[in-house]
Parts: C-alpha cells; structure tokens; sequence
C-alpha cells in the first residue's frame, strides 16, 4: 500500500464519506485541514472519495465539488480495504499564495519554509488562525501548520495513551512532522505549547539538520509561579471546568457561571469556544466540551514541573530560542529567571545557536489576543529573507 501512487479528479456526483477534510478555506490562503478518519466507502477499482465539509447549512444549493483520490495500486481490486483509524494530531495548514506543495504529492518538490504554531492549555489550533493567515499574506512562500495537541479539540477525541505530559505532546507533534515530511524552520509555542517547543528540540535529532528557530511565548523554561491574587489561574479554572456538566443549554450558561465564580470576561468567552452544539442539525440542542479534561488536567501539571533549563543553557547547534514576555504576564517572571535566561543568551551568542529575551508591551498572557500587531512585528525577523 505504501508503494501506491496517488492521482486526483473531481466527483461530479454526490458520495458519501467522513473521512479526512482537505479544504480551500480561504481564497487566498488555502487551508488543508485534517481531523481524525473514519471509514469511508471505497470502490474495488480503488477509489476513495472525499467530500468537502461545509462549514453550515446555506439555503442555495452547494457548487462546491467533493474531491476524488484515486489509490491505483492493483491489490485495491483483489482484497478487501481495512481503514483503521489514525493517531495523528488534527491540524490546519496555512499556505501563502505563493506555496505550491502537499504532502502526499510528488516527492521531488521540495518542503516551502514552513512553521509550526502551538496554542496553551485549554486552547486549540484555531487560536491561531486569524494570526497564521496574516503571516501567510505577508510571507507568501511560507505555511504554517496549526496544531491541537493531544487532548485537546479535534485531537481529543483520539485515543492517546498517558502519561499526559509536556514531553508526549512534544512528540505527538514531532510524529506528525515526520508523517507530513515537513522540517520546520519557526516553532512560536504560546504558554504550554512554548514548553512543548523546547521539548521537541530536547528530543529532535542534535545537532539539526537546518537552523530552526523557537519562540516561547509567555513561559519559563522552569517551575510555573502563579500571578496576582486577581489573576486567572489555569488550575483553577481546570478544576471549575472538572465540576461543571459534561452537557450544557447554553454558552451564555458557562459564561454566566465563570464570571460569577470570579473569572474574568474574557476568558470565560474564550473557554466556551471549546463548545460544540451536540446536534449541528438541531439549533436548540446543547453543547458539549470538545476537549479532554481529565488529560488537560494532567498535561498542565506537567507544565507546572517540567524544567528544560538543559535544553536553553545547552542548545543544540543551529538553534535559536527566544523568549517573549507579556508586560502583563499571567505569570510571575522571577527575578532569577530573566538573569538565567540573559547568562544563556551570553553564552549562547559564542556558538552557533543563540537565546534572546523580549518584551511585548501592552499585552497580557494571551499576547496574539492582547496585541497581535506588537507580537506580529516582534516575529516578522523569523520569516524575512527565505
């Protein structure tokens, strides 16, 4: 099967699949967006038909044609297909207009510049979005991959095994690099995703095979020191969650209750994007969590302990990390942590590698909301001259 050459042509006819979403979503900035497989019905002469989701029910008639990929491999014929379900992360991919490149297309054309963005705890990759398509149109032969890391979005319903930690998410991640055979030039991972980044260059190969560069977005290498008393904290909002119905009427519902417990306004907006409606098909139908909670739960525990200060104070050559911090972090940046990390950025500007400090002004911890043109411009360097 891994032998057989893959052909594409257009359905003309409506056939029926739920398998994997390869969609146009943008004019501009094509959008390759894959969520877990399931079985779908394939003919004996080998052809498999996908059918492009639409993202609502529209009273005109959809123009919109399925995509047929053809498997043309001879065994397809002679046996019966068993299409088992798929470990592999969900994931959207951002292509500029100048991109011209998948995966499962010829080999010979090589990997555009690409760059992975990693979202926090209790996020999801389309956090990113709007940010991606942006660096999409002002670097036009990049893409950016977007990520839900385990446990979390169209990623938590695949049945990863525990430990729940920073180090497997980190290689959740690296496995789905090495399934797209995409070497990526920028990690940008934002609270908890920025730790899954140093991780991914703890377990990578040394030294590597490009330069890479990873930016940490509001996180430590370190133990994790919770804010002001006014702050939100993540455990506990994990925990609330936890209490919370698995089911519920409402957003304004879960909105209504976090405020009231205490939390701020916008991160209860922010958590009930992770609410999908139990019934598209049925408006007044509840909602239900997408995400794991009881994996989260774990995973932000590891965030907490995990220390990589081995990997920023020994990087490996042809790395550059740098650190970004929010002027209103939700986090306390210790004293002993900003004079660790400028010793590193000392040392490390005598190798090849090289760690760097930054400073997003008027922002909180969720710097690509609070200031997205700030952050943008702080990263841009990362993109010019590829």
């Amino acid at each position: 099967m891994s032998a057989a050459s893959l052909s594409f042509s257009v359905c003309r006819q409506y056939i029926e699949a739920s398998t994997v979403g390869i969609r146009p979503a943008y004019r501009h900035f094509p959008v390759i967006s894959c969520k877990l497989p399931s079985v779908s019905r394939i003919y004996q002469s080998g052809t498999l038909c996908i059918q492009l989701p639409a993202k609502e029910k529209s009273r005109r008639p959809s123009t919109r044609p399925n995509i047929q990929m053809t498997l043309v491999d001879e065994t397809f014929g002679r046996g019966k297909v068993i299409i088992t379900p798929s470990e592999i992360l969900a994931y959207d991919l951002v292509q500029g207009p100048l991109v011209r490149w998948s995966y499962i297309a010829d080999k010979s054309v090589p990997c555009p510049p690409t760059a992975v963005l990693l979202h926090g705890i209790l996020g999801s990759r389309k956090n990113w979005g709007i940010f991606a398509r942006r660096l999409a149109k002002e670097f036009p032969n990049w893409q950016f991959l977007l990520v839900d890391l385990r446990c979390h979005g169209d990623s938590a319903s695949i049945a990863k095994t525990g430990p729940h930690t920073v180090a497997s998410a980190a290689l959740d991640v690296l496995k789905l690099l090495g399934h797209l055979r995409v070497t990526p030039r920028v990690i940008i991972g934002h609270s908890f995703g920025g730790k899954v980044a140093l991780s991914m260059v703890e377990q990578a190969a040394k030294p590597l095979a490009r330069p890479v560069r990873v930016w940490v977005l509001d996180a430590t290498p370190g133990k994790v020191r919770a804010g002001r008393d006014e702050d939100d904290h993540p455990a506990e909002l994990i925990k609330f969650l936890n209490a919370f119905p698995n089911e519920v009427v409402s957003k304004r519902e879960v909105i209504s209750a976090l405020v009231c417990e205490g939390f701020s306004n916008d991160v209860a907006q922010w958590i009930v994007t992770n609410l999908r409606q139990i019934n598209p098909s049925n408006s007044s139908s509840g909602f239900s969590w997408k995400f794991n909670l009881d994996g989260i739960a774990e995973m932000y525990e590891s965030y907490e302990d995990t220390n990589l200060w081995d990997v920023v104070e020994d990087l490996p050559r042809g790395v550059h990390v740098n650190f970004l911090k929010a002027e209103r972090s939700l986090h306390r940046w210790a004293l002993g942590d900003l004079q660790r990390i400028h010793a590193a950025e000392e040392q490390a500007s005598q190798e090849a590698g090289g760690v760097e400090m930054h400073v997003l002004e008027d922002a909180g911890h969720w710097v690509h909301a609070d200031n997205p043109d700030g952050l943008f411009r702080i990263l841009s360097f990362s993109f010019e001259g590829l």
